[in-house]
């Protein structure tokens, strides 16, 4: 059954940029750093800001402190982040003021890492410092979605993570899932589930404003 919205609104890893191995390494470097073990830590950190993250593992830290830290290092080790399947063709496809990226991620971290996939930088971007609540506080597609002048029902979020994928649903917005990084099972309900963004056709229509038609391939 296809989608139709005006809007599309993306998380960043997992989904348009492919960079497990560069958050694993500024992660595991963090840890050591602070005396926890990558089993301790990992699944902690995907699809929520970092400040969240570091204020639950260690709330006796200066939070800000151990966020620069963070974003010092993840913004200079991409080196092998690269863009998901389907990604570029699919942005690309869109009008620009018909999609944004709503990532956990600083602004900082997050341009690094479009740039190094090779992904057309959004006109519209909510970053981890656009909130104040993370996901899956839907403040960051609710901004989103005020930002590109759409309705939340006329949006669709594209997630891979279950965090993500709850302040879709709380946002009141459509949700395409990609199992990227977890099972389908996490990020039910949604509206669509595919493998990734090359499983996807997006048909794009004009006429008293853009219109997407989003189906699996």
């Amino acid at each position: 059954m296809p989608i139709f919205v005006s809007a599309m609104l993306f998380d960043l890893d997992g989904v348009l940029a492919d960079s497990t191995a560069s958050v694993y390494r500024a992660w595991t470097m963090w840890g050591e750093r602070v005396g926890l073990t990558p089993e301790e830590l990992l699944h902690h950190v995907h699809g929520r800001r970092a400040i969240d993250t570091v204020r639950a593992l260690r709330p006796q830290l200066d939070a800000e402190a151990e966020l620069e830290y963070l974003v010092g290092l993840e913004t200079k080790n991409n080196e092998d982040v690269s863009s998901m399947p389907g990604a570029i063709d699919l942005v690309k496809s869109l009008p620009p003021d018909a999609w944004a990226v709503v990532t956990s991620g600083m602004r900082a971290v997050a341009m690094a890492r479009l740039v190094a996939a090779g992904v057309p930088l959004p006109k519209t971007m909510i970053s981890g410092e656009s909130v104040s609540r993370g996901k899956p506080d839907p403040e960051g597609y609710l901004m989103g979605a005020a930002a590109l002048g759409v309705s939340p029902e006329q949006c669709v979020v594209v997630e891979d993570a279950p965090a993500g994928a709850a302040a879709a649903r709380a946002a009141g917005m459509r949700l395409l899932g990609l199992t990227s990084t977890h099972d389908a099972s996490a990020l039910e309900p949604a509206d669509l589930i595919v493998p990734d963004l090359s499983h996807v056709r997006v048909s794009v229509s004009h006429g008293g404003g853009v219109r997407l038609e989003i189906a699996a391939r």
